[in-house]
């Protein structure tokens, strides 16, 4: 059994836009967005193999994919605020 390295997809959160956007460059013309990380990997699911199949890649029957995920925030310091 051959040892598959995953297709690896970044994913960040966009605050203005209100969506996850993804890319990835171990997939070739690769970019989508999502409301959810969890809609985001169910296009993953279906758009990866679909790209490297376009791109005349040779698929095997699973096609593994890993995503990393970040969000930023920020709180407010009431602490901060309290000392004025």
């Amino acid at each position: 059994m051959a040892i598959r390295k995953p297709f690896f997809v970044r994913a960040e959160w966009d605050e203005e836009a209100q969506v996850w956007v993804a890319a990835s460059e171990d997939v070739p013309g690769f970019s989508t967005v999502a409301k959810t990380i969890e809609n985001l990997i169910e296009k993953l699911r279906s758009m990866i193999p679909a790209l490297l199949e376009a791109n005349g890649l040779v698929l095997a029957q699973e096609v593994p994919f890993e995503v990393l995920s970040r969000r930023f925030q920020s709180v407010p310091n009431a602490l901060y605020s309290s000392r004025e």
